[in-house]
């Protein structure tokens, strides 16, 4: 078979105008939350997009890890490729993809660290090995090999230390100020419904877009 004749046939809802009501966060928590009654593998997981400050873009997967006041967080190391990205530009990309529902939502946003203490108290919940993970990896730098991680992750883990680990200063959270929101849900025949919200003077347009 080739690439180009693999498809699926959309038909497992629909989408409307006052479906999605007038807040588009509200109606994203309620399809995240559908997503995640569905069993959908990774529900939180969504392509986070950056650009340098000459403009070549990046993206990777992130998972989504709050949801309030017209924002969205996540936590990485701020002096990662991301983190040195919004550095330069704050404006950010973010995409999921329910594909057991056929569903799609884009956003696009202005990320801006959360404050210390909200980075505290989340890193704090993590896991101690995911603790220990971020303390120890320099995150995208080269490193001459897997071994040079996996010892100094073995040296902190196993150390009396590590029942106080704090959370490192170049490690936190960003928080994303939506200003575009977009729902799309496949239909058969390719006849998507796209519904797109824009803000506009501090209040959300809502438009249908052509798929």
């Amino acid at each position: 078979m080739k690439i180009s004749d693999i498809r699926l046939q959309y038909e497992k809802g629909s989408l409307n105008e006052h479906t999605v009501g007038d807040e588009p966060l509200v109606f994203f928590e309620k399809w995240l939350h559908e997503s995640i009654n569905a069993a959908v593998q990774e529900p939180t997981a969504m392509v986070l997009s950056t650009c340098d400050s000459n403009g070549c873009p990046s993206s990777r997967v992130v998972l989504l890890k709050g949801l309030a006041d017209n924002k969205l967080h996540f936590f990485t190391n701020y002096l990662s490729l991301k983190g040195n990205q919004i550095d330069s530009n704050n404006q950010v990309a973010l995409l999921f993809f329910w594909p057991e529902l056929e569903r799609q939502v884009r956003f696009i946003g202005i990320a801006s660290k959360i404050s210390e203490r909200d980075s505290d108290e989340y890193f704090n919940s993590r896991p101690i090995e995911s603790r220990v993970g971020a303390v120890i990896s320099p995150q995208s730098q080269v490193i001459n090999d897997r071994s040079q991680l996996e010892t100094a992750y073995i040296r902190l883990i196993e150390s009396p230390e590590v029942e106080t680990i704090r959370r490192p200063e170049h490690w936190g959270g960003y928080a994303v100020t939506i200003i575009e929101a977009e729902f799309w849900q496949g239909r058969p025949g390719r006849l998507h419904d796209r519904i797109r919200f824009r803000n506009e003077n501090n209040a959300w347009v809502k438009e249908r877009l052509a798929p």
